[in-house]
């Protein structure tokens, strides 16, 4: 007995001579006995119709008397059988007939019987359409999306579609191209009919369009009544299979999976709605007939496959999942459910041997002999009980390790937010421009599974957005207690917001008296700050986002911006900001690619933003896995230093407004003293115009004021601004590299170290020491710059910087590092090893820490080049004198000649420390010349003096244009030092 052998459960051999094919059985309700239980419809080429309703253990050689409910001859040959609703203005089940010329529609009724004999059934004729043409095959569904009943559509032998609407003839249409009829199937979902032509190619028509196109008389057909106008009909879509298809099946049992299955010679394909291929597999074997039956994990069908080696084989997509040998070789198969078995598999061959079977096994009584047992390896058991207890002791000190938090929340914070704006609005600022200011009403559910104690909740969101209530006091709950809080949320600026997200916070007080805080986010819908417009053709700022998805229909995607859009097509939508910025999204037609172009740089961030997560949902619906999205650059940093150098002016400005309002109010008070002092004095004296140049300081000082206060406003705009440029860039570098979310975490906090710029700390210096930090770990050039950048101690203090250009050019070089395959990752700092010279360096009486303000950092871009230009650039001995006699302590002298030893045994090879000992010892003879030069004249002091200033000069244009140069706080400039004098030693 066979595990991969299908076992019969019931058979029956249909007549004889008689022949059958892929469209003459059916099974279904169809006495619409209520039980929900199936019968078997077979018809065959002859005429003979029967009915049967298998039950276990009944079968014979010929024809099981108890099993058959109904065996009728009818005149012509059976084409196809189907069980649908047919007749209008009824909800029952009844079978449809397809003859070469004509099409029947019967009602099947059982009436119990009073004698041994069991019930009676009966076939009556409910209506019948005579047909012009000869039939192919027919399909049925609601086509129109017509609930209540089914339509028909028949395929002629030359191309024709004929429609019926239960007992009336519609219309019928000519399939252009047409030579051979192929399987025709209805597909439900999109209202349109599926079929696969004599170019071996799959085609779909729209119902819609069949309705519109050109006439079935412009196709030789005098018989059907002339009608004008209409469409010429063209397929709505097609896919080039390269082999003719034995069968078409449109599964119906589950929404989640919505596929096509397409039987061809030597290959089952698998389509998306939209005729996008999702899988094939290459048979090799010929396939019979094939039906998918079932959806076991979300996102994949199984289906049955027979095929001419009498294999029933089940797969699930494109993995085999069993097989099971037959009898015969099928030419159709259906699943049925049977009183004492469900999921029965019931399959017919041509020559009509009806059979029942399931997949499994029958109880065997063979039992296997006895084997000896072998001994056991007491060592490898040993082992395995070593290797288990290490892994016991790890989780159970890892257990001990980890705070051990609660297996349920104490508190559940729910926010919901209104899909429809406020009416009326509860904006503090009426209109923008002409343009209402909306509110929009979200709800905050509370939720406590503990008593909470002093509860408070606060309300926080991005400026310029604001809440009607920022804060809430709530009563003591209980357990199971829930308060529901409500306010709403508007736009309170001339300028965008950063982000459209909110954060609630809920700080609390266990029933032990420990204080807690519970914080959840909620999301603010973009028809709060714009509104929907016309699109721009003419901008300056365009980005362009690539998918791997066809181009998808943005009216679809954003269903609440197209009510007012001038562009119908939905290849074109445009957003205009209540502040006065207009973004615009154009879908290309022919590629997959979306552009989004504006005035404003820092406009297209919230746009973008909402476009790629509308983008993730609706393919996320479709069953698309492998959505992906690109940006196939240039990074736009030009543009984004724009926002950059907005930003650090306004700052700038902003120092300025604060040492003139310092100087107007110390003068301020020095005239109110020399005022008060004249007004003490007994013997009044003349003012000398000491009251009008009080008057003159007091306007300066309100006038400064003011400036200062509006220059403080623009500031808070420009660093809004500056963040929305910043979320850009860093999601524009995630889509250029394809950064997974951890590494994109790590970008933004770089890039966006503060919430809010303060006056002691502000976003440049910030971001340049992040940024820094990142080129010299994790995207150093190798793991010896990482090691040496790591060895060093110390950090420098952060303060407004002169300019701009020392941080773009560190973004652009973090930036080409990315490009080139840089990874970022907080770890890695962790995983350099420190050589023994590098950690020399840390070491109490080593080097000092490299300054941030040093002029040398400029190259931390450059070091080799600017290391080649300093052995080229050499001072004369003369001044290298006079400079460390003036300068250079003895002291600092060690310090130095120490620091260049450490770093020639680090970058040389043993050759070179040969070679360093004689520049030392030359060093050393150098010491002695200096006491010599101490009584050198005036005019070689004049002479020096100018020479070190021509060499000053050199350094500063060799350091990248830096005013000051620090003589300790740097290692490069103490070895620009030392270099000369060991190559005119």
């Amino acid at each position: 007995m066979s595990l991969f052998k299908a076992r019969d459960w019931w058979s029956a051999a249909l007549g004889e001579g008689e022949e059958f094919d892929q469209g003459c059985l059916c099974v279904g309700d169809v006495d619409n006995s209520g039980s929900g239980h199936d019968k078997v419809v077979v018809g065959s080429y002859m005429g003979m119709l029967r009915i049967f309703a298998p039950h276990a253990n009944k079968s014979s050689e010929g024809v099981p008397v108890e099993a058959q409910l109904l065996e009728v001859q009818l005149q012509n040959a059976i084409i196809q059988v189907e069980i649908g609703k047919f007749v209008s203005c009824s909800e029952l089940l009844h079978l449809a007939v397809l003859h070469p010329r004509k099409l029947s529609v019967y009602s099947v009724s059982g009436t119990a019987g009073n004698v041994e004999h069991g019930d009676q059934y009966q076939l009556k004729l409910v209506y019948e359409h005579s047909l012009q043409r000869t039939a192919c095959s027919m399909t049925y569904g609601t086509f129109g999306g017509v609930t209540g009943h089914h339509s028909l559509c028949i395929q002629s032998m030359d191309g024709m579609l004929m429609f019926f609407e239960q007992d009336s003839y519609s219309f019928g249409r000519f399939l252009p191209g047409f030579l051979l009829p192929g399987p025709l199937v209805y597909n439900h979902r999109t209202d349109s009919f599926l079929t696969v032509s004599s170019a071996r190619q799959l085609e779909s028509y729209k119902y819609e369009t069949l309705a519109v196109a050109t006439d079935a008389e412009n196709r030789q057909d005098p018989d059907l009544p002339l009608k004008t106008g209409g469409k010429r009909l063209t397929p709505d879509w097609t896919f080039v299979l390269g082999e003719q298809a034995l069968d078409l099946c449109v599964p119906t049992f589950s929404h989640s999976c919505a596929s096509i299955f397409v039987l061809g010679e030597r290959n089952l394909y698998c389509f998306r709605d939209n005729g996008q291929i999702r899988f094939m597999k290459k048979l090799e074997f010929n396939p019979s007939c094939f039906l998918p039956y079932t959806t076991v994990m979300d996102g994949t069908t199984n289906l049955l496959l027979c095929n001419h080696t009498n294999m029933l084989l089940v797969y699930q997509d494109v993995t085999l999942k069993w097989a099971a040998q037959l009898s015969c070789v099928p030419v159709a198969v259906r699943v049925a459910n049977f009183p004492e078995l469900k999921g029965v598999v019931v399959t017919l061959s041509s020559d009509g041997h009806l059979l029942c079977s399931y997949m499994g096994t029958d109880p065997s009584f063979f039992s296997t002999p006895k084997v000896d047992a072998r001994e056991a390896d007491y060592e490898q058991v040993d082992t395995e009980m070593k290797k288990l207890q290490k892994f016991i002791r790890e989780a159970t000190r890892t257990q001990d390790i980890l705070p051990k938090t609660d297996a349920e929340e104490d508190l559940i914070i729910t926010a919901a937010v209104s899909s429809s704006m406020d009416s009326p609005s509860q904006a503090l600022i009426p209109d923008l421009d002409g343009l209402p200011v909306p509110s929009v009403t979200v709800q905050l559910t509370v939720k406590a599974s503990c008593v909470m104690q002093s509860s408070k909740l606060t309300v926080g969101v991005q400026p310029p957005l604001a809440v009607t209530q920022d804060q809430f006091v709530l009563e003591p709950m209980g357990f199971g207690a829930s308060v529901v809080v409500e306010f709403s949320a508007f736009l309170n600026g001339r300028y965008p917001p950063a982000d459209l997200t909110g954060d609630v916070t809920v700080s609390y007080s266990s029933p032990t008296g420990v204080p807690r805080v519970h914080q959840s986010r909620f999301s603010l819908p973009l028809a709060l700050i714009c509104v929907p417009s016309s699109p721009n053709k003419n901008t300056r700022f365009k980005i362009s986002v690539d998918t791997n998805q066809p181009p998808v229909d943005l009216a679809s995607v954003f269903p609440e911006f197209t009510a007012d859009s001038e562009d119908k097509d939905g290849n074109g939508l445009a957003f205009q900001f209540l502040s006065g910025g207009k973004v615009s999204v154009q879908a290309s037609k022919t590629s997959q690619r979306y552009r989004l172009q504006s005035d404003s740089f820092e406009d297209i961030w919230l746009v973008v933003k909402e476009l790629i997560r509308r983008f993730d949902d609706h393919f996320h619906k479709l069953g698309v896995k492998d959505f992906k999205k690109s940006f196939s650059g240039p990074v736009p940093l030009q543009d984004y230093f724009l926002s950059v150098d907005h930003h650090f002016q306004l700052r700038v400005s902003a120092q300025q407004y604060q040492d003139l309002l310092s100087e107007r109010a110390v003068q301020f008070r020095a005239i109110q003293r020399r005022l008060l002092t004249r007004f003490k004095d007994k013997t009044p004296a003349p003012l000398q115009n000491l009251d009008t140049l009080l008057d003159a300081t007091y306007s300066q000082v309100i006038a400064l004021a003011e400036a200062a206060e509006e220059n403080r406003v623009q500031l808070e705009e420009a660093f809004v601004r500056l963040r929305s440029a910043t979320h850009l860039l860093v999601l524009l570098l995630s889509l250029w590299q394809g950064l997974n979310p951890e590494q994109t975490a790590i970008l933004e906090a770089t890039l966006l170290p503060l919430l809010q710029d303060t006056p002691q700390l502000g976003w440049e210096e910030s971001c340049d020491a992040a940024v820094s930090h990142l080129l010299r770990t994790c995207l150093s050039r190798s793991q010896k710059d990482q090691a040496t950048s790591l060895a060093q101690t110390g950090s420098p203090v952060l303060g407004l910087p002169q300019d701009t250009s020392r941080l773009k050019k560190h973004i652009t070089l973090m930036c080409e590092r990315i490009g080139k395959g840089g990874r970022l990752s907080l770890a890695a700092e962790a995983n350099v090893q420190v050589p023994a010279q590098v950690q020399n360096l840390a070491a109490p009486g080593g080097v000092e820490p490299i300054s941030e303000s040093a002029g040398d950092q400029e190259e931390l871009a450059l070091p080799q080049e600017a290391a080649k230009f300093i052995k080229k650039k050499q001072a004369s001995k003369k001044v290298k004198k006079d400079k460390e006699k003036k300068e250079v302590s003895p002291e600092a002298s060690v310090k130095e000649e120490g620091a260049e030893e450490v770093k020639k045994e680090k970058k040389e090879s043993s050759k070179e420390k040969k070679e360093s000992k004689k520049e030392s010892s030359k060093e050393e003879g150098k010491k002695e010349s200096r006491k010599e030069s101490s009584s050198s004249s005036s005019k070689e002091k004049k002479e020096s003096s100018k020479e070190k200033k021509d060499k000053d000069k050199e350094a500063s244009k060799e350091a990248g244009g830096d005013k000051k140069v620090s003589r300790k706080s740097s290692v490069k400039v103490k070895e620009k030092k030392k270099e000369p004098e060991a190559g005119d030693g």
